[in-house]
């Protein structure tokens, strides 16, 4: 078990290193220090569990497949579109396969379910994540795009044009409307201005 225990210590640190993974799709619109892989992951998380729930799927079930829905890249980086039309893409089945060599039976098997899970794209769960992962880079282009980098605009159209649960889309559309600092104003109490701005605010 002492062993077992060892290949999961060392993946830990592994994962960690998602921290200071950057999304490179975003180095294309302009933004110089791109989230990371890791803050990607972590509001897609609190997508999934609202859109599952949303939708009447398991909204834990969910929020676990998108925690893991990157952890390849780990080993792969962040290969953003461009870049997968010219690199043979990697088999996120076999990555893991190979990340969670040496750990308890049980656990490596957990994991292994859930990229193949994932990638299936067939369980209720798994169609959430997917559009969570959308919908988190959508929101993050609005916000880029709040900050002066006009160029998000082509991700933010190309993750709304790909959701396919009815939450989702709807849920896009009221993000759309949404300043990004209209929860500050409510929480302070102030008056929205959201809409003056097309439901973005550009401050």
């Amino acid at each position: 078990m002492a062993e077992d225990l060892s290949a999961v210590a060392r993946f830990l640190y592994e994962a960690g290193t998602l921290k200071q993974t950057k999304r490179t799709g975003w180095w294309m619109a302009g933004v110089r220090d791109p989230e990371s892989v890791a803050e990607h992951s972590w509001r897609t998380a609190l997508l999934a569990t609202v859109i599952a729930r949303l939708e009447g799927a398991d909204p834990a079930r969910a929020a676990c497949l998108a925690v893991w829905h990157d952890s390849q890249e780990t080993r792969t980086g962040d290969v953003n579109h461009l870049g997968k039309k010219y690199a043979a893409g990697a088999d996120p089945e076999a990555v893991t396969a190979d990340q969670v060599a040496g750990m308890p039976k049980t656990l490596a098997a957990t994991v292994r379910e859930l990229i193949a899970e994932y990638e299936g794209k067939e369980s209720a769960e798994a169609v959430c994540a997917r559009d969570a992962d959308k919908l988190e880079c959508m929101i993050q282009g609005i916000e880029y795009r709040a900050q002066g980098y006009g160029n998000a605009q082509r991700w933010i159209d190309n993750s709304r044009g790909r959701l396919t649960t009815k939450s989702a889309a709807e849920l896009a559309d009221a993000v759309l409307a949404t300043g990004s600092l209209d929860w500050l104003r409510t929480a302070l109490g102030e008056k929205q201005v959201g809409e003056e701005q097309g439901g973005e605010e550009q401050d």
